[in-house]
């Protein structure tokens, strides 16, 4: 529409529907419970384990797998690198869907206190604050159901949030290094990783994806070592990688074809999406159209993007976008 709209500055206008099985949230649970209306928190109980949970018998199974798919929902946002930036409980879905994310973003180099929001300045949904925002709003979906629910079952339902969240982070970071077995020194490995990534601002899904390209033998490839400001400075982990590779008896070819699966080449990076809409804003819809055909197949090679799959550059210094963005 050429309808002008008025936010941080006079926009055209646009609509956007938005779809999911349901839109219920933790705040729909709250409202009914501060409002003075406690008596429809069974009816809204009854109806979610009717129409989305058949399998579960009551209240008390509903909030423990409520916990667990959020704290799948939420170590998947922390492999992917994805910041929500909105996570107040009524952003929070029931279902454990992703929902509301206004001025969200995925990070380019690894930063782990990334904040997407402008009006977050103290980043309290900073990327490594998700997983305990996440516990923190469980816990008030948990203080609305208590005289409806059993106040242990609610208990013993919490305390499995940073198992269920940590269990599910490690099979998908394994994944996404190309590990098929756990061993004791996972963690140690990982953090070395996300030290060394966020000291030298690299790049964390183009590193993942080049990861990929590793050998148990021979030179590093040159495509990973020209992300890296100090190579020197990961010789040290890399051999720490290439000996876990060894010990598992990893095949190249194969790992290399399995970790593409999971670590995308191409990601709507806020730069990216910023050139695209001042092309729009001139009338030229060829930059929409080439990202809108790379980002339907965002593991794939597509030569054709190339130019799509750089890392951010250095011009771009911005990040924090609002909910009009």
């Amino acid at each position: 529409s050429q309808e002008p709209v008025y936010r941080e500055q006079v926009e055209t206008g646009a609509t956007v529907l938005r779809t999911a099985p349901s839109h219920l949230r933790f705040g729909h649970v709250e409202y009914f419970a501060w409002s003075g209306q406690g008596e429809r928190i069974p009816v809204l109980i009854d109806y979610l384990l009717r129409h989305h949970f058949p399998e579960l018998a009551d209240g008390a199974e509903l909030f423990a797998e409520v916990v667990r798919r959020t704290a799948r929902l939420i170590a998947k946002w922390q492999a992917a690198g994805f910041c929500h930036g909105v996570m107040n409980t009524d952003n929070m879905s029931l279902l454990g869907l992703t929902l509301d994310y206004g001025p969200y973003g995925f990070i380019d180099a690894y930063v782990p206190d990334f904040v997407c929001n402008h009006s977050d300045p103290g980043g309290r949904y900073a990327l490594d604050q998700q997983p305990a925002v996440g516990y923190w709003n469980l816990q008030k979906l948990a203080q609305a159901l208590a005289g409806h629910v059993d106040g242990d079952a609610l208990a013993a339902a919490l305390a499995q949030y940073e198992h269920q969240l940590m269990l599910h982070y490690s099979e998908l970071m394994r994944a996404k290094l190309g590990l098929a077995v756990w061993e004791e020194d996972d963690p140690a490995l990982f953090r070395e990783l996300f030290r060394l990534l966020a000291a030298h601002g690299v790049d964390y899904h183009l590193f993942l994806r080049r990861l990929g390209e590793v050998t148990r033998e021979g030179a590093w490839p040159a495509s990973l070592l020209t992300l890296l400001p100090e190579p020197a400075a990961w010789q040290g982990w890399l051999e720490t990688y290439r000996a876990r590779l060894a010990r598992e008896g990893s095949e190249d070819g194969v790992r290399k074809g399995l970790m593409d699966s999971v670590n995308p080449k191409y990601v709507l990076r806020n730069t990216l999406a910023q050139r695209v809409i001042e092309a729009a804003e001139q009338g030229d819809m060829v930059p929409f159209e080439r990202l809108f055909a790379a980002l339907q197949h965002p593991y794939d090679e597509q030569p054709e993007y190339e130019e799509l799959a750089t890392p951010q550059p250095a011009w771009y210094c911005g990040g924090e976008l609002s909910c009009s963005s």
